[in-house]
């Protein structure tokens, strides 16, 4: 009775498989499995996809110290949620970037719901090995690996369109590996030797500094606004906007970025770095000009007013500095602690070492059934809700300076030169403002590569069709997405982190800045050209292009640089070959 489907494309189970004459538009109950394993990894995907590719925005700030770990998940918390909320995509093409065709699936939505679905737990299943070993892996490659590998399942080895296609075929996506690290390189390198030949080697850099700052600030105001116009929003439409609009809006931004710079930037850190007033509190950088007026302590200067940038000690190689402020700080916290116990004060002893006694009666213990409300408060307040709050901070509270230390990391350390404090600390500023719009564009594109397939997905579940060139993505989806970004992040974005910025180079905030202003074009000049590439791959190829301009190839640990290589590599044949054997074993399973 099966002898008519021995020539056609092989089909799942009778269940999966309604007749497509009948377009029902109600939920399919019986691809109700589907639906939930289709859910359930692409929350995966997005948290994986916050741990592994979210990195790419900050690893750079939290190495060269402009942010700690825990401030950098704070800020890209706000701006991953905020660009996947209010500017992710609304529609996504029903095959991502057209490397297969519609046709594959015989017009059997059916067919489809299963692709998409073994799309995205293959994916998912990449991206969660790649996180665990450290692997600064792109996520977009992962899905177009993974919707590769579907199309040799469902349609043969010619339904993947391999060649260029209009820069959205194969061909032109996995050139990426080599134009995108290229293009970022030589951006790094333009913008880090004007930083440094401009400002970081002259007599009186922080003067230079302050000099140039403007120009900077409209530079960078104007590369963020078109990051945001062509890449950033894609439910906007702003790229569609006449061209002479489009450089209006950018000249205007940058503008009004360059002039809030000279009214309210310049002033707070003349005041913190030339008049060296250490009281400074960020607030008053809204005090603008009036800070101008404000009188220093009377011991300024004898501590610094801006943070230790310097991630080795001092060498020969290096720009003299004043001692920092954290320095002199903890040299006081060591003496007054050693006069503490030199006092043998027996209050003071008491409350070092509390006694076991004192220990139990801050936390009661549990007397008769555990299930009494009073045992289940002792329960929760004093054991599960301590387990979980440091299960949750965790990731935020690492030491990633302390995980970028290697035999080799160090070498390459020891052959780039830092420069003084308070002239990286004017960089400090638009490293990260450069991050965070970075983060904010990452979070309205890149969450497409969970939620997108998931959106197919929920549109063949719902409606029993097939999906057509552009599906509807659902905005509870996109919240879904972003805060699973948001949580992958802050719980074991770490451990990509430490694998980024300073175990490459040494690390500083005008090295920072500079290797991400490199990348925001990189992804610019590309979207522009129709040529596809990976932020991970242009952010990795600006470090390195950065590191070469210390004039010491050994700056820059190369053992390093193979490692991220081999995971962009490794990435395309293992999702395609998971994708292929399960889509493959799945429709061509035997059936009762």
């Amino acid at each position: 009775m099966n002898d008519n489907r021995t020539s056609q494309l092989p089909l799942p189970p009778p269940p999966l498989l309604p007749s497509t004459t009948h377009h029902l538009t109600m939920p399919q109950h019986q691809w109700d499995y589907l639906f939930a394993i289709g859910t359930i990894f692409a929350g995966i995907g997005s948290y994986m996809i916050g741990a592994n590719d979210v990195a790419n925005s900050f690893a750079t700030s939290v190495s060269s110290k402009s942010l700690t770990l825990r401030q950098a998940c704070l800020a890209a918390a706000v701006m991953e949620f905020l660009g996947a909320v209010l500017v992710g995509a609304r529609v996504t093409t029903t095959i991502k970037n057209g490397i297969v065709g519609a046709e594959i699936f015989a017009d059997n939505p059916g067919v489809q719901l299963l692709g998409f679905t073994v799309a995205i737990v293959s994916s998912s299943i990449w991206l969660t090995i790649a996180t665990r070993m450290a692997w600064p892996v792109s996520t977009t490659y992962s899905v177009v690996s993974a919707i590769t590998g579907i199309g040799i399942a469902a349609g043969g080895w010619d339904a993947p369109r391999w060649g260029w296609h209009g820069a959205k075929g194969l061909a032109a996506i996995f050139s990426g590996l080599i134009i995108a690290p290229a293009i970022g390189a030589a951006f790094g390198i333009a913008i880090y030797l004007l930083v440094k030949y401009g400002v970081l080697l002259r007599k009186d850099s922080v003067r230079w500094g302050m000099i140039t700052a403007p120009i900077v600030f409209f530079l960078v105001g104007a590369v963020l606004t078109m990051s945001i116009i062509y890449k950033g929003s894609p439910s906007l439409g702003l790229d569609d906007l006449p061209s002479s609009t489009q450089a209006i809006a950018i000249c205007v931004t940058a503008a009004v970025v360059s002039i809030i710079s000279i009214l309210f930037w310049l002033p707070y850190v003349y005041t913190k770095i030339v008049k060296k007033d250490y009281t400074l509190k960020w607030y008053h950088f809204f005090f603008g000009p009036f800070l101008l007026r404000r009188q220093p302590p009377e011991d300024a200067g004898e501590m610094s007013a801006v943070p230790d940038y310097r991630i080795r000690a001092e060498n020969d190689l290096d720009a003299p500095t004043a001692p920092a402020a954290a320095e002199t700080d903890s040299e006081k916290v060591k003496s007054e602690s050693e006069k503490v116990k030199e006092s043998g004060d027996s209050s003071t002893d008491g409350d070092v070492h509390p006694s076991k006694l004192a220990d139990e009666i801050e936390k009661p213990v549990v007397e008769g059934l555990w299930i009494k409300p009073k045992n289940l408060w002792i329960l929760f307040r004093y054991h599960a809700l301590p387990w979980l709050t440091k299960l949750l901070l965790h990731g935020s509270s690492v030491d990633i300076h302390e995980m970028q230390k290697d035999k080799h990391t160090l070498e390459a350390h020891s052959r780039a030169k830092q420069y003084p404090n308070e002239t990286e600390h004017l960089y400090s500023f638009m490293q990260v403002m450069t991050a965070c719009v970075a983060s904010f564009g990452h979070g309205a594109n890149d969450v497409s590569n969970s939620i997108g397939p998931f959106a197919v997905i929920y549109h063949v579940w719902a409606t029993g069709q097939l999906s057509g060139d552009d599906t509807p993505v659902p905005i509870w989806s996109l919240v879904f997405g972003g805060a699973m970004l948001v949580i992958g992040l802050a719980t074991y974005g770490y451990n990509v982190m430490k694998v980024l910025g300073n175990r490459i180079t040494l690390m500083s905030p005008s090295r920072g800045f500079s290797m991400e202003l490199a990348a925001s074009i990189t992804v610019i000049l590309a979207s522009q050209y129709g040529i596809p590439v990976s932020s991970t791959m242009c952010i990795t190829g600006a470090t390195v292009g950065v590191s070469l301009c210390n004039g010491d190839w050994r700056a820059t640990n190369w053992r390093a640089i193979a490692w991220i290589y081999a995971g962009w590599i490794l990435t395309v044949p293992i999702v395609a070959t998971i994708s292929a054997c399960m889509m493959g074993i799945i429709i061509n399973a035997p059936r009762f």
